[in-house]
């Protein structure tokens, strides 16, 4: 049975505000062939993120001229929980809008000095006028519409704190938290506009799984035409033992990229793009539109 994909890349992004390197930083993992036709898996740990964007470009690039289509998968939420672009008046697709609004708000210097904590108030003033949805401002960022504590009420009148994929995923934060231990909302705003320029660069040779593919399970004849497919992971599905010396966010990389192509190898990996049991139409039409999927939740 032949493979969906030839390479794995799997992204642990960052939204620091200064380059670095090491444990919580960029890591971007790379399982492809070798010269002996063995998948053999490389890291790099780039200090920024216009350095990221950089390597993510060469890596691609070499894949095309390999001609192998690769699994892109990043480690923090392409889609935000259902009634957000609404909430912002954002037009339909829901998807799409958020794309271009965080696209056209967030600034990202090249090294790393960035705007995540005025765009999330920013998205707060419009959505509520309060300090609330997103919270968790260092003391130097916080204002009238972001407090650096959670708020009181998240509030009925909003978005709910988790997108359907978080509530099965254990562990997972919401993406309303800026900063914390595992939070991944400065991942999320600051990652969906590289996302965005990677996936408009490359053009109908990409596809976002599941905004664009659907909600399905995926087979060759549906990737006929694709280099690259994007998707969500989430690292803490999978167990990952770091080796001698080997940073945990490293490990975590390999294992995803591990995981993924042994899948792919038993011909099992294209059931992992189609709803589990139990999920509703309703569902299905929200994580389409607004929400994403974290592949395997």
């Amino acid at each position: 049975m032949s493979r969906l994909f030839q390479a794995y890349v799997m992204v642990d992004w960052s939204s620091a505000s200064t380059p670095k390197t090491g444990k919580d930083s960029i890591w971007i993992g790379v399982m492809k062939r070798d010269i002996r036709f063995r998948l053999s898996f490389e890291a790099f740990n780039p200090p920024t993120r216009s350095q990221g964007e950089a390597k993510l470009r060469e890596v691609l690039a070499d894949l095309r001229r390999r001609s192998e289509r690769a699994l892109i998968g990043f480690d923090f939420p392409l889609g935000y929980p259902s009634g957000t672009a609404a909430a912002l008046k954002l037009k339909a697709p829901a998807w799409e809008t958020m794309w271009a609004f965080l696209a056209a708000n967030v600034v990202d210097k090249a090294d790393n000095t960035n705007n995540r904590f005025a765009v999330a108030a920013k998205m707060n003033r419009l959505m509520t006028d309060e300090a609330r949805p997103f919270w968790g401002a260092g003391p130097k960022d916080a204002q009238r519409w972001l407090s650096t504590t959670k708020p009181a009420e998240h509030g009925p009148d909003l978005p709910p704190p988790l997108r359907r994929c978080e509530q099965r995923a254990k562990g997972a934060k919401t993406v309303w938290q800026l900063m914390g231990a595992g939070a991944v909302g400065g991942q999320a705003i600051m990652g969906v506009p590289a996302v965005k320029r990677l996936a408009d660069e490359l053009g109908a040779r990409a596809l976002v799984w599941p905004f664009q593919t659907g909600w399905r399970a995926l087979d060759a004849a549906a990737l006929a035409d694709v280099e690259a497919l994007i998707v969500e992971v989430y690292p803490s599905l999978l167990p990952a033992k770091s080796e001698p010396g080997e940073v945990i966010d490293r490990a975590q990389m390999r294992a995803l990229c591990e995981h993924y192509a042994k899948l792919d190898e038993q011909g099992r990996l294209g059931a992992l793009f189609e709803p589990p049991k139990g999920v509703t139409p309703e569902d299905v039409a929200e994580v389409e539109r607004e929400e994403g999927w974290i592949l395997g939740a």
